[in-house]
């Protein structure tokens, strides 16, 4: 293999494997198996309005659906919330206002373009991580690349679950502003967003695909290291 080759294709599993690893456990944590997981935690919040976790559960997973599915924003529009539930009349019944409706389509568009990063990372990772591993001479530069992807990982990982556990709120609004334009992710309290997936949801689900990513970082660079050591 030619040495720009074998050099291009280190670059690319140090610079891919923190992305697939971050957004592989991103992925795992917005399914209704974590959400279940999630409610029935004992500090989670209750719903001031109305929904019972059933409720939530029922319609968070119509949420993470429409987030995941091809159907345009008319598969939320067109909900409505009992009257027994109604937080705010301002909206009637429907339940989800039109900034919440906008918001989940920004929130869409933010989904699927990083789905498809993460799907062109992992290929570029698999490939590369197989390419070098299949002959002798290039083996030591996977490994370098493993415990330098390892690396990186960890860092931003370790900044990141840092920072969560000095000021979520602050991460919170500045995460926001750099993946949304506008105010559109500012809610009221009553709206149904908000009673779905309170602070409480989102901090946790930080914490733990950032710890999560962190331990995974720490074991490719275990591997990668003692992978070193015995050749």
């Amino acid at each position: 293999m030619p040495n720009w080759l074998a050099n291009t294709l280190r670059i690319i599993i140090a610079v891919t494997l923190p992305l697939v690893l971050v957004v592989t456990n991103v992925r795992l944590m917005l399914t209704p198996l974590y959400i279940n997981w999630e409610y029935n935690l004992k500090d989670f919040p209750p719903d001031m309005y109305g929904f019972t976790k059933e409720d939530r559960l029922k319609y968070a997973a119509i949420a993470l659906d429409y987030l995941n599915n091809s159907a345009g924003i008319e598969f939320l529009g067109n909900l409505t919330i009992p009257d027994n539930q109604i937080a705010n009349a301002d909206s009637g019944n429907r339940m989800y206002n039109d900034r919440e409706l906008k918001h989940m389509v920004d929130v869409k568009k933010v989904v699927q373009a990083v789905t498809m990063a993460w799907m062109i990372s992992g290929v570029l990772l698999v490939g590369s991580v197989l390419a070098l591993a299949s002959g002798p001479d290039t083996r030591p530069l996977l490994r370098g690349a493993l415990l330098i992807g390892a690396g990186i990982t960890v860092g931003l990982l370790v900044a990141l679950v840092t920072t969560l556990s000095l000021s979520f709120d602050t991460f919170f609004v500045q995460f926001h502003r750099v993946f949304f334009e506008g105010d559109s992710w500012l809610f009221r309290w009553t709206d149904t967003l908000i009673r779905l997936f309170p602070v409480k949801f989102w901090s946790d689900i930080f914490m733990v695909v950032g710890g999560g990513a962190l331990l995974e970082g720490l074991a490719v660079g275990a591997v990668a290291q003692w992978w070193m050591k015995a050749k």
